[in-house]
């Protein structure tokens, strides 16, 4: 590894379809390139058309698209890349497997915390809709569980900021925990 490359690092959204994951991660992947040369964003929306097209959203299927990203991740973060990654990522245990693969000292959670009704309200995508019209079944926070984080690293309340508030607030804890590293 060159000894000039910036330590690698994951910050891994969780949170409802609808939440804000994917928005505030666009806006932090501006902001890291102020501090890291290389950032790399990983959107489940996105993996879900290539690599991951194969799943379903058995809870299996849920655990080896979660496996796929941490992954791609612990690739990008091995040539010194801050990885976003911005996945519903429902199931608690398999957050702490990610976080144990990647090293947890290497990944920043960050909850990003909407109502359900706020997220059916932004439902640009029309999932929320399908899901209404028996179209999608297995739709997490509706008729598949989504388990809360019960200690992120930072709690993001999308009703009560703007996606740059909270975007603003994760670059924070990344350069906090770069710090921490690098001590």
């Amino acid at each position: 590894m060159n000894s000039n490359k910036k330590e690698g690092l994951t910050v891994w959204l969780t949170g409802l379809s609808g939440s804000g994951k994917s928005t505030i991660s666009m806006i932090l992947e501006r902001e890291l390139k102020l501090v890291y040369e290389d950032v790399f964003v990983i959107d489940g929306d996105v993996l879900r058309k290539g690599l991951c097209s194969n799943l379903g959203f058995s809870s299996e299927d849920r655990e080896e698209n979660i496996r796929r990203a941490t992954e791609v991740s612990k690739l990008f973060m091995s040539e010194g890349y801050c990885v976003v990654v911005a996945m519903i990522s429902p199931i608690g245990c398999v957050r702490e497997e990610m976080k144990l693969s990647i090293g947890k000292d290497r990944v920043i959670e960050v909850f990003v915390d909407t109502p359900i009704d706020e997220c059916i309200k932004r439902d640009v995508k029309g999932l929320y809709e399908k899901v209404k019209n028996g179209e999608i079944k297995n739709f997490t926070g509706i008729d598949a569980p989504y388990e809360r984080p019960s200690h992120p690293d930072l709690r993001i309340e999308t009703i009560l900021e703007t996606p740059e508030e909270s975007s603003e607030k994760i670059f924070l804890k990344v350069l906090d925990r770069l710090q921490e590293i690098r001590v």
